[in-house]
């Protein structure tokens, strides 16, 4: 294996993802802040959620607003929904593995919350089934996808497809879009410094 090869490829065809996403997403990323400002602003919380290495961005981004981003402000409501694995277990055990999400928007959501599904693919059954509580729930909805989006149109509100089939750039690029949110939100909430 050619390593220097290997290492350049990655990083053109990550660059090449980015530039790609810069010019398809622009418009996408302003609405979800405006939604995520405007519920921040009316009381309500951003609850992310997605599996695997979507989760673990979902933890990640959900922290950066709950404790400090770039600054010390005042606290952002957020929460990841892959946290309490005595809710997931529970929720996995008495109702399915498709509910662990929809069943904690169930008892968590509220209108003008807003629910961020994170998801490479968009066709993970729980993911979607969150999706749907949450619009039935009059909840303000937004995904994170890749590979032209599957089952997440129709479902997100705010829809910010990451235009790769490759995981990696797209999960790439969902915390690149996810820490620009985080900062985002801290400027327009008049929280940076």
């Amino acid at each position: 294996m050619d390593l220097t090869a290997f290492f350049k490829a990655e990083f053109a065809e990550h660059h090449d993802t980015a530039r790609r996403t810069e010019a398809a997403l622009a418009s996408a990323f302003a609405g979800l802040v405006g939604a995520c400002v405007q519920s921040i602003r009316g009381g309500g919380k951003l609850m992310f959620f997605g599996n695997g290495g979507s989760a673990g961005d979902a933890q990640h981004l959900a922290t950066e607003l709950t404790i400090r981003y770039k600054t010390d402000r005042a606290a952002i409501a957020a929460i990841a929904l892959t946290t309490d694995t005595s809710a997931l277990t529970a929720a996995g055990n008495d109702f399915g593995f498709d509910k662990i999400f929809a069943r904690q928007i169930e008892a968590l959501g509220r209108a003008g919350d807003v629910a961020i599904a994170i998801s490479t693919s968009g066709k993970s059954p729980n993911v979607i089934a969150a999706l749907r509580q949450a619009k039935a729930m009059k909840l303000v909805t937004g995904a994170l996808g890749g590979k032209g989006g599957g089952d997440l149109a129709g479902l997100a509100d705010h829809l910010l497809v990451v235009p790769s089939d490759t995981t990696a750039r797209i999960q790439e690029m969902h915390i690149t879009l996810g820490q620009m949110l985080c900062g985002a939100l801290e400027i327009e909430l008049g929280l940076a410094k």
